[in-house]
């Protein structure tokens, strides 16, 4: 074994399918490392991650094992490099392995197969791969790398095999999705392996946004249980680590320990790289959205111009009869602290067309949510109109309290493309708008400063669709409904045992019913990033037609 083993985690932001586009990274990864003996790129940096069904056709996997082939071509000399990509053997007639692959000296010199497919949450790998084998060692210039492909690095089995088969060191490159704590599960799991095994532990994750999931990076080296150093969140970074013999253990020399966000600024880092990555993934750089004067639209407009530039987001005001000068007034001026371009278009003439349109049948009958509605499908369909014909991504502003209830008009206010606020509740909203407006992450493209005025902060939520309407007519305060909805979304608590921490049982159970109710809603709302436990969709899936209430 040589005294010295330099390893570059390379934490990169790939797309699912651009295989060449992909190979790049890899490569200008690899260049960057410079002296480096071994680059470490994350799970299935080739293909993309999650490459969900396009694994069951046989031609995709072919390109992605194609591609894999050509870089290791371009390893004749230079660092070796582990890579991820879906790997079908020789006469193996069933689905690809999840594999990582080390390419050195020109070829494919070993292969290790993911052991442990997940199928909880936004994941569902035993629809697609087949599990590997017990895990084996790969010998690289003289060392013994153990490879465990994400999920396997969460059992004690695998690293032990790994150790037992003369691995010096573990590797786990990753695709781990954000949520709020999943950081420090990691550090957790990682630490647990070395100290169990003895061995050096690599942890390389992915980073940017792919549909509705959001990768924070944050790869980092661990020996002796302690962590060795760390890169940071949410942005592509190489980063070397030396292992060096010490008395004939292995021991990793301390590198750059990057500072981690925490609370609001996590939350808010991981939604501004969701939002960016679908837009931009998707072939867009222009977006659109109703700024309305209320927090939910204001907080989404610093999103989009922290994540594509001010140049970059079309605000559009689109008053009623029952829009109040002041939503004029702080939506006029949001706009202008972010620097985007407003423009305004009054909906009452469509209001009137529509309602006159609609004035036989609605005869005899009061108004009520039906004309509502209407004021908010005009907009939607403004709005819509403006995507379509300047090319822009119209984004949707909704919060996920008013995804949980119902609280949202279908064709209308939930009309668009992405929406960054899916999966943050409205309490959330505030403190997110509160922490922007004092702080601003380095990278992010948008002013500091102030930039949701106090006065949209301050004023009680309304969806302005009727004389003097606030939220709180139709919703319990949002403190109060958050946390209702927190133990039947997030922990699927019951009805009785949310209401034995002091909630109202007919108010639990009422909430209870809505969101049951708003199922059909969100099986038609537009993707946003998951930042929770339990994002709509992926992790909680739910009939729409239900009649069980518990």
């Amino acid at each position: 074994m040589p005294e010295r083993l330099r390893i570059a985690l390379a934490q990169l932001n790939p797309v699912v399918g651009d295989l060449s586009g992909n190979a790049a990274k890899i490569l200008d990864a690899r260049a960057e490392a410079g002296d480096a003996d071994l680059v470490v790129t994350p799970e299935l940096s080739v293909s993309g991650y999650p490459p969900e069904d396009l694994v069951l056709r046989p031609s995709y996997v072919d390109a992605c094992m194609k591609a894999a082939a050509a870089l290791a071509q371009k390893t004749v000399d230079g660092p070796g490099v582990i890579v991820g990509c879906p790997w079908k053997d020789d006469g193996h007639a069933d689905r690809p392995y999840n594999a990582a692959l080390l390419l050195d000296r020109g070829k494919v010199a070993g292969v290790a197969r993911k052991v442990h497919l997940p199928n909880y949450g936004p994941f569902d790998e035993p629809r697609t791969f087949a599990a590997g084998p017990s895990p084996q060692a790969l010998k690289f210039r003289g060392w013994q790398l153990g490879l465990m492909v994400c999920e396997d690095m969460w059992f004690p089995h695998v690293s032990r095999r790994l150790k037992e088969a003369g691995a010096d060191m573990l590797i786990a490159p990753h695709g781990s999705p954000f949520r709020r704590n999943v950081k420090r599960e990691r550090r957790d799991h990682a630490e647990a392996r070395s100290l169990e095994t003895g061995l050096p532990l690599f942890f390389v994750n992915q980073v940017g946004g792919q549909d509705e999931l959001v990768f924070d990076g944050g790869s980092f080296a661990v020996s002796a249980g302690r962590v060795r150093g760390q890169l940071p969140l949410f942005v592509e970074k190489v980063q070397g680590f030396d292992i060096v013999k010490d008395d004939g253990s292995l021991q990793v020399s301390r590198s750059e320990y990057a500072d981690w966000p925490e609370d609001e600024a996590l939350v808010y880092e991981a939604v501004l790289v969701g939002t960016r990555d679908y837009v931009l993934k998707s072939g867009f750089r222009q977006v659109v959205l109703g700024l309305s004067g209320g927090i939910d639209s204001a907080l989404v407009a610093a999103i989009a111009v922290d994540a594509l530039g001010a140049a970059n987001v079309h605000c559009v005001r689109l008053p009623s009869r029952y829009t109040s000068e002041a939503s004029m007034t702080d939506a006029e001026a949001c706009a202008k602290a972010l620097g985007t371009r407003l423009d305004t278009i009054p909906i009452e003439p469509g209001v009137e067309a529509m309602t006159g349109m609609l004035a036989g049948i609605f005869a005899g009958r009061q108004p009520g949510l039906a004309e509502e509605n209407i004021q908010s499908r005009l907009r939607g369909t403004a709005l819509m109109a403006i995507s379509n014909k300047l090319g822009s991504m119209m984004l949707t502003t909704g919060n996920k309290s008013e995804m949980a209830v119902g609280y949202a008009t279908l064709y209308g206010d939930m009309n668009g493309g992405y929406n960054p606020l899916k999966d943050v509740y409205k309490v959330d909203v505030f403190r997110l708008a509160r922490w922007r407006n004092a702080n601003k992450p380095d990278w992010a493209l948008g002013p500091g400063g102030e930039v949701i005025p106090e006065a949209i902060i301050a004023k009680p939520p309304s969806a302005e669709l009727r004389e003097d309407q606030k939220d709180e007519d139709s919703l319990p305060p949002y403190e109060v409904l958050d946390a209702i909805l927190h133990g039947l979304v997030e922990e699927e608590a019951s009805v009785d045992a949310i209401a034995s921490r002091g909630f109202d049982e007919e108010l639990v159970r009422r909430i209870q019913t809505m969101l049951f109710r708003a199922e059909y809603k969100r099986r038609q709302s537009a993707p946003g990033p998951k930042v929770s436990t339990r994002y709509f969709g992926r992790d909680r899936r739910y009939p729409i037609v239900n009649r069980f209430t518990g």
